[in-house]
């Protein structure tokens, strides 16, 4: 039998109006905004329905907005009994799939995102940039040459053609740079308020290490891969280490889902607002079945593919 991964996205797929329709259709995601509300003491759920694009870019927003909006969506599309055989998440994105692990309650893992949030909301200095169709020797000297004028690093391991570098403002304009005047077409510079995966979030990462150990975290009831290092995790005290890590460290996407593929996942589904994951995973497992659930019609159409896919697979077994 082949396998289903349930995937969450991070930031940069927020968008105002997020998951309204699920709030006002569905009473289980009613009650994950409504918590959201009062576990946070402020009303995510306006953030999410109600604020402006730069509000809801705010990271202090965004994060917990996200989280609320993939969990709701999550808690609907469970109503019809789909369940996924392995899960993962892009940067806040994993603490979702913690959640669909049972790794963490929903009070936990709401009261931890808004943590992190906040911790990551202090950092301003710095900046990112995404650079798309770069060959491995153009991002390797472009990262060389920013590195001659500062700090620099890599971000997210987005996709074979995607990834997002991160550090001292200079460094990362003159990589972008150097990778324009030779060959590379696009260097993208991002809207955040600093260098986060990066030595400057090091220092938040470790407060958020201290706020965790009061955290309950359980064994996970499903794999999940972790953006720190690619590698299946389960157990409460690896998770315990690695979420502190995760706020500095690269995110490992491209490697998460070449993993997932590689233990017999064909099936992705992209649980939260926007597609952003299931664009990506088109370059890096463009084989696997790919879906996304962002608003009611497509918790339909996925539902009825899935539900058809798992018919045919059935068949072909029993022939």
């Amino acid at each position: 039998m082949k396998k289903t991964a349930f995937i969450f996205p991070g930031q940069g797929s927020q968008f105002v109006g997020m998951g309204k329709d699920f709030y006002n259709n569905f009473s289980v995601a009613k009650k994950v905004y409504d918590k959201a509300d009062s576990v946070l003491g402020r009303k995510i759920s306006s953030v999410c329905f109600e604020s402006t694009e730069d509000e809801l870019r705010k990271t202090i927003n965004t994060q917990p907005a996200i989280v609320t909006t993939s969990i709701a969506i999550l808690e609907t599309l469970k109503q019809y009994g789909i369940k996924a055989d392995y899960t993962a998440g892009h940067s806040l994105g994993e603490y979702c799939a913690m959640y669909n692990a049972g790794v963490m309650n929903l009070e936990d893992t709401l009261i931890s995102i808004q943590k992190r949030a906040e911790l990551m909301n202090t950092v301003n200095c710095g900046s990112m940039t995404a650079v798309l169709n770069a060959s491995e020797e153009q991002l390797k000297m472009g990262l060389a040459e920013g590195r001659k004028v500062g700090y620099l690093d890599i971000a997210n391991y987005n996709s074979p053609t995607q990834v997002v570098i991160t550090g001292d403002n200079e460094a990362v304009k003159a990589a972008g740079d150097y990778m324009l005047a030779n060959g590379v077409k696009r260097v993208v510079p991002l809207a955040v308020s600093g260098a986060f995966h990066s030595k400057y979030v090091k220092n938040a990462g470790e407060e958020f290490k201290e706020f965790i150990k009061n955290i309950k975290l359980n064994n996970a009831q499903i794999p999940v891969i972790t953006n720190v290092d690619a590698e299946t995790t389960t157990m409460a005290e690896d998770f315990r280490d690695k979420m502190p890590r995760q706020i500095y460290s690269s995110v490992h996407w491209t490697q998460t889902i070449q993993r997932m593929a590689s233990d017999g996942v064909d099936t992705f589904v992209e649980i939260g607002p926007g597609k952003v994951l299931t664009n990506l995973n088109k370059r890096i497992a463009p084989n696997a079945f790919a879906y996304s659930i962002n608003n009611t019609e497509s918790l339909q159409s996925t539902i009825n593919a899935l539900k058809t896919q798992m018919s045919e697979e059935l068949y072909q077994n029993c022939k």
